[in-house]
């Protein structure tokens, strides 16, 4: 075939999957691209997932949390991504969210590279950088391993600088900071800068009799969604899995998200990518008992500040499919 008319099979190829595209039901998200859920969506759209799965993904950007939280409440999109604590929290107030894994990484805490330290208990009065609030996740397990391996109040004994993720990011580096807690994929870059991971969450979780497979992080539906749509949800949760295994398996299809990663160098880019890949749930619904578990302490630790009245685990937090 000459080059023009390999020209136009692509082309061909190219209108007919945007003319599928426009025959599909639409999922609308509001999702924050500046976040690493960017590097699965835009392997969904990348690769066709979304319409070989029998749906388009319509995708808002937002600049936060918060404001999509605002459109799923509004009814303006379908989806969003949280943890499901929150989610566990919005069900006990009566609306009907429900979670689907999406990633199980959670980071650490890390100090620098001549740091001395080699359990928490080597941290009393210094300072540690959070990334968040005091109710941040890694940190409250942090707060439950000290007082259950040593007797220690780490919160009581250390001084702690709370902020957004850059910022604690670039106080680590400085050596401003003895310890710091961040989302996994600062995590990931600072222990590509040189700094030395003390403890992940997955290990203190383990000891507190937590199961660090459970996904915290995951795509959120409205119910009604489900339920009057449950092919077009079924058919993301497969989207989804397509770009997991993608990436888990093909370097190819990282290479060309390298540009929306942010990496600085070749090293944070290889543990950004094996960062992510860590961090791909088992397939199938998440075992509500651990969930359980993990619902209990946070809630013993943190009250309603973060659970809100989910005491125990709600009906309904997570996605079975066909349900």
């Amino acid at each position: 075939m000459t080059t023009f008319f390999k020209g136009l099979a692509v082309a061909a190829a190219l209108l007919s999957t945007a003319a599928q595209a426009e025959d599909q039901p639409t999922l609308k998200a509001a999702l924050q691209l500046s976040g690493t859920v960017a590097w699965e969506v835009d392997t969904i759209k990348h690769n066709g997932f979304d319409t070989q799965a029998g749906f388009s993904l319509d995708v808002m950007d937002v600049a936060g949390s918060s404001a999509a939280r605002v459109a799923l409440a509004a009814g303006e999109v379908d989806m969003i991504v949280a943890d499901w604590l929150w989610v566990a929290s919005q069900r006990a107030e009566g609306r009907d969210y429900v979670f689907i894994p999406y990633s199980k990484a959670v980071g650490g805490i890390y100090v620098p590279k001549e740091s001395a330290a080699t359990s928490l208990s080597d941290l009393v009065g210094g300072k540690i950088g959070i990334a968040g609030g005091p109710n941040e996740k890694s940190w409250l397990i942090f707060r439950a391993y000290a007082q259950q391996q040593a007797g220690l109040d780490i919160a009581a004994e250390t001084e702690q600088v709370f902020g957004a993720p850059p910022l604690i990011f670039k106080s680590a580096l400085s050596g401003e900071l003895t310890g710091a807690i961040n989302f996994w994929h600062f995590g990931a870059k600072m222990e590509a800068a040189g700094m030395r991971l003390l403890m992940s969450t997955s290990e203190a979780a383990v000891a507190l009799g937590l199961n660090p497979d459970t996904p915290l992080l995951g795509y959120v539906v409205r119910g009604d969604v489900i339920e009057q749509h449950p092919e077009i949800v079924a058919g993301m949760v497969s989207a989804s899995r397509a770009a997991k295994d993608l990436l888990a398996s093909d370097s190819a299809a990282w290479d060309r998200l390298r540009d929306k990663m942010n990496a600085k160098t070749d090293a944070q880019f290889e543990a950004l990518k094996t960062g992510w890949i860590e961090g791909i749930p088992a397939a199938g619904p998440v075992a509500e008992e651990d969930a359980a578990k993990m619902l209990a302490l946070m809630a013993s630790l943190a009250g309603e500040d973060l659970v809100g009245k989910a005491s125990t685990l709600p009906d309904g937090t997570f996605y079975v499919p066909g349900s």
